[in-house]
């Protein structure tokens, strides 16, 4: 039809074809028409993400770029660059996944703005989520602060079925700037980005550590997760997708290991402080250690060099995948808040400037979880022993000596414990930091101290 808006699929972070919505609506709306797939690279955010993420996802952009047949790329303020568009091409239509932080709602609010300022408008659909954020609450209205009851009203809302990609996707093949390029760091392995990578994750997980998941899901030995959390970050794949092969009775475990990635979504969404500060205020009052010899101890915690093997290999895993067991980042997280006494927020910069997963609500949130100060928090007192943790869900000693060589001639259970063996500190593995028993008991009564009597 003469005279019509051209069509644009803003793609963010949903960066597949499959069960997409808003790319859906977009194909409908153009009714034959060529589709103009966009990707703004704005400068800030994607300077700010740490290298592997960044890394992954110039590789994800990638494989989106090879399926659609095309991708637009410009830099600059997304209002400002679509704007520029509109100037260029005439009225737009901007379709995109509706966003549900913050920052992402105030972005599309200029970005409507501005659009209409030139005859064009943004239509946004579905969400990154099976549930949006903010769609259940209470029977009184307010948010959930914890996750059972949050789980069953989730639950009981429930999703849609999959959105099936389009029949057709006639892009339009305009010029813009070259593909966004990454490279990981120096001695991080990338995994395969993109949507035909996950989704063969997926149906690998299916056929295989999905029966299992209850049982050696905290087994950090085995290889029973799904790791997929990198391509929901990054929206190769979509929750609903995931959901739909999955039996709420038999993969419950699962299932709710998605309800977890939505309920921390939620509290962002009803408490946007959160992200970087205490949920629960009496936690401001929690004396942290300062100066050099805490930074001295941070470091080592980063580097995976505290002498406690289950958390070192957890911090080297980091370093070494972009990625760390869930069981084992408790871990590491209880270490540093409770033996080491720093603040949360300090691990949680440090694992968002790693974890290719790293989720702005998810990472913040766990981190308060294991702080105390954040919703369903686990009481404070509650402070994983870094030895039996690591006896107990690396019976063998295998995830520490594939993380740690230098504890790699230890046989079994010695991998946890090299001061009990006489060479066990023959290759250089340094004697621990801290001594844990004390720092628990020091952790103790920094909580009681912020708690009334």
């Amino acid at each position: 039809m003469e005279g019509a808006p051209q069509q644009v699929m803003w793609f963010r972070r949903d960066l597949r074809t499959e069960d997409h919505p808003a790319l859906a609506a977009a194909v409908a709306a153009a009714a034959g028409a060529p589709v103009l797939p966009l990707f703004v690279v704005v400068p800030g955010p994607w300077r700010r993400l740490g290298d592997p993420a960044r890394a992954y996802v110039a590789a994800s952009l990638q494989a989106l770029a090879q399926d659609l047949g095309a991708l637009h790329v410009r830099t600059g303020q997304p209002a400002e660059v679509l704007a520029e568009l509109a100037r260029e091409l005439g009225p737009l239509e901007v379709h995109a996944t509706a966003a549900h932080t913050p920052a992402g709602m105030a972005r599309d609010d200029e970005v409507a703005e501005a659009l209409a300022a030139h005859g064009s408008r943004l239509v946004v659909a579905g969400s990154n989520y099976a549930v949006a954020p903010g769609a259940v609450t209470k029977p009184d209205g307010t948010p959930y602060r914890v996750f059972t009851p949050f789980h069953r009203a989730w639950a009981a809302h429930g999703w849609g079925r999959p959105v099936p990609r389009p029949a057709t996707l006639r892009m339009l093949d305009l010029p813009g700037e070259p593909l966004p390029r990454a490279a990981g760091p120096v001695g991080t392995t990338m995994p395969p980005a993109g949507q035909d990578a996950a989704l063969a994750r997926w149906e690998a997980f299916v056929a295989g550590p999905l029966a299992d998941y209850g049982a050696e899901r905290d087994r950090a030995d085995l290889a029973g997760t799904s790791r997929l959390s990198i391509p929901l970050r990054w929206g190769e794949v979509h929750p609903r997708t995931l959901l739909a092969r999955l039996d709420p009775d038999r993969d419950r475990r699962f299932v709710a290991e998605l309800a977890w990635r939505e309920f921390y979504a939620d509290v962002l969404f009803h408490a946007p402080h959160s992200r970087t500060r205490n949920l629960d205020p009496a936690f401001d009052r929690m004396v942290h250690d300062e100066g050099p010899a805490a930074d001295a101890l941070f470091t080592a915690w980063a580097e995976g060099r505290t002498g406690f093997p289950f958390v070192d290999a957890g911090m080297r895993q980091l370093r070494a995948e972009g990625w760390m067991h869930n069981r084992v980042r408790m871990v590491t997280a209880s270490f540093l808040v409770k033996d080491l006494h720093l603040p949360w927020w300090r691990g949680e910069r440090e694992f968002m400037r790693w974890l290719i997963d790293g989720d702005p609500a998810s990472n913040a949130h766990g981190w308060q979880w294991v702080a105390g100060s954040g919703t369903d928090a686990a009481p404070y007192f509650r402070v994983f022993n870094p030895v039996l943790q690591g006896l107990k869900f690396d019976p063998d000693g295998a995830y520490v000596r594939r993380y740690v060589p230098e504890l790699a001639h230890l046989a079994g259970t010695a991998a946890h414990e090299p001061w009990k063996v006489l060479d066990g500190y023959a290759h250089g593995y340094p004697e621990p930091i801290v001594d844990h028993a004390e720092e628990r008991e020091e952790a103790l009564r920094r909580y009681a101290a912020i708690r009334p009597s």
